[in-house]
């Protein structure tokens, strides 16, 4: 029982530490770094608070050193699964009974810890299994991440002080109940953050959760669950429990007691998601909450009027940086052709001067691709499109390949395509953009082709110094992307500042990073009190006269 209505901390963004040579962060990043790279890891699933061991070892790949043995982790089969849904059953009365300030505590407690001893270890994980470069590490695995468990505590709040009017004699109120059931959390490799995210957001509400981590991002999810025990996260709360998709995913879609599903992931698979679960429908107690974001083919729409500089560098930070696997990266532009030559040699130079390699060398701008199947589907169209150079592709600017050591594409432009080819419509998820070249008098023709160049609608940015050009771009792109950028990158949202979340294929658009969000994790139950009691049935109209 709390007796307070109490006032949580005002949330503030994390400032973003720069790594600079000679500064204390650096030098002990680089030395945390090392010596996660010298383990042999073993990690377990975590079902009910308990470390669960399986022998169904899958191994952890460093991407930029391939052949360097990090250990493994430990795959759920069909019993974990049931066990981790049983654990999140039972936890879930006392969780959800618990004072709503007792769990908010425990995540800004999270945040803080996150801010101080566990900052180099998550960041250095995220390194490691991941290859993200030590800025790219600090931005998503700590800053974004302490953001979230702040800025969600702080919507709480928002969204609890939401209630209604009430009439004289009687007192009305909204309780905010966590869902009927658990809630299936399902996270991709390419932010830590979201991955944190996914399963405490729903928690925080008062759910229970089952966490599917990305095969290839377990190290990183391992220290969140270390994070979260460290907190003070009650057992059963959140299970976390790595395995096979097919062999995690249908068990769990199939309980009864499935309240929710919270993803972030491809479009095919989320659709997957969707269909089986429609086809459980009548199976189930409650309907479950559908919360997705999926994939983009987020564009840049250069005006006639736009500042060359500025667009090429945005450019090369959008497309390439963590090498443009976020699903907000620039994959498509739009140029008209009285800019091109000038964007098209600063682009060169950039891509020229861009170092790939370890991310353990800090001089590096992008480590590698995730696994050998992201890089083979990326090697693949690169050479077709060289393969059509003078013909339906102008050029391809950068794009060698090389995986002998790490995972490596290096920057690729695809320049001089028409709008319909295949690489201006599919979603690669790498470091590679395509441009299409206008003809400048097209502008409004053109932005109809943007509209309707892809199936996604997550980001997307237009660059102009004519107003009037932002304010037709503004209204012709309305519903092409959830998160709309006018003259910078259409990547880089920030917790508090820009709610992220796309439409179309992109997902449900339920803006991760807002009170919008949380709203999705809660059942609220209306209450109505009446102090005066009922003396007659009867009405006044019903009186004779």
């Amino acid at each position: 029982m709390s007796f307070g209505l109490f006032r949580v901390p005002d949330p503030v963004n994390e400032p973003v530490r720069t790594y600079a040579p000679d500064t204390p962060e650096r030098s002990s990043l680089k030395a945390t770094y090392a010596d996660l790279a010298a383990k042999k890891f073993d990690l377990p699933l975590w079902v009910g608070g308990k470390a669960v061991r399986t022998g169904n070892v899958a191994p952890i790949v460093c991407p930029h050193q391939r052949k360097q043995e990090l250990g493994g982790f430990h795959q759920a089969g069909a019993r974990e699964v049931q066990d981790a849904i049983a654990a999140a059953q039972a936890a879930r009365a006392d969780w959800a009974a618990l004072p709503w300030d007792q769990r908010a505590a425990i995540f800004l407690r999270a945040a803080a810890l996150l801010r101080g001893p566990f900052r180099d270890r998550l960041n250095a994980a995220t390194m490691l299994n991941q290859s993200k470069t030590a800025h790219q590490a600090e931005i998503d695995a700590a800053c974004e991440l302490i953001d979230f468990f702040n800025f969600n505590v702080h919507y709480l709040t928002q969204l609890y002080e939401q209630q209604p009017e009430s009439a004289p004699g009687t007192w009305n109120r909204l309780e905010y109940r966590p869902l009927d059931g658990f809630v299936f959390a399902v996270t991709p490799f390419n932010f830590t953050s979201i991955a944190g995210n996914l399963p405490t957001a729903p928690a925080l509400c008062g759910n229970t959760v089952v966490w599917k981590p990305a095969s290839t991002a377990v190290l990183s999810g391992s220290v969140i669950m270390e994070l979260l025990q460290a907190a003070g996260l009650p057992p059963g709360v959140i299970n976390f429990v790595p395995g096979p998709p097919a062999t995690v995913g249908e068990q769990v879609l199939a309980h009864r007691d499935l309240a929710g599903v919270h993803f972030t992931g491809s479009t095919p698979v989320f659709k997957q998601m969707w269909r089986q679960i429609g086809n459980n429908i009548d199976n189930y107690a409650s309907y479950p909450r559908l919360v997705g974001e999926t994939g983009g083919k987020d564009f840049v729409f250069a005006h006639p009027s736009a500042d060359v500089a500025s667009l090429a560098h945005n450019l090369l930070r959008g497309a390439f940086e963590y090498q443009g696997q976020k699903c907000s990266a620039a994959s498509r532009a739009y140029i008209p052709d009285n800019l091109w030559p000038q964007v098209r040699e600063i682009l060169g130079d950039g891509i020229a001067s861009i170092k790939v390699g370890d991310v353990g060398d800090f001089s590096n701008f992008m480590g590698a691709v995730i696994d050998a199947r992201s890089y083979t589907k990326l090697r693949e169209a690169i050479e077709e499109a060289k393969s059509r150079q003078g013909g339906r592709v102008a050029e391809v600017i950068g794009g060698e390949c090389d995986d002998k050591h790490g995972f490596f594409i290096r920057p690729t432009v695809i320049a001089g395509v028409e709008p319909e080819y295949r690489t201006m419509k599919e979603e690669l998820f790498g470091p590679v953009l395509t441009v299409h070249v206008y003809p400048q008098a097209r502008f409004e023709e053109t932005l109809g082709l943007c509209e309707r160049g892809s199936e996604y609608a997550l980001t997307g940015a237009i660059f102009a110094e004519n107003r009037a050009a932002i304010v037709e771009a503004t209204r012709t792109l309305r519903h092409a992307a959830g998160n709309f950028y006018i003259n910078d990158k259409p990547t880089g949202a920030v917790v508090g500042q820009q709610p992220f979340g796309g439409s179309r294929a992109s997902g449900t658009n339920d803006k991760a990073g807002s009170l919008l969000n949380l709203v999705r994790w809660i059942s609220p139950r209306t209450i109505k009190e009446t102090f005066t009691p009922l003396r007659d049935f009867r009405y006044p109209f019903m009186n004779a006269g």
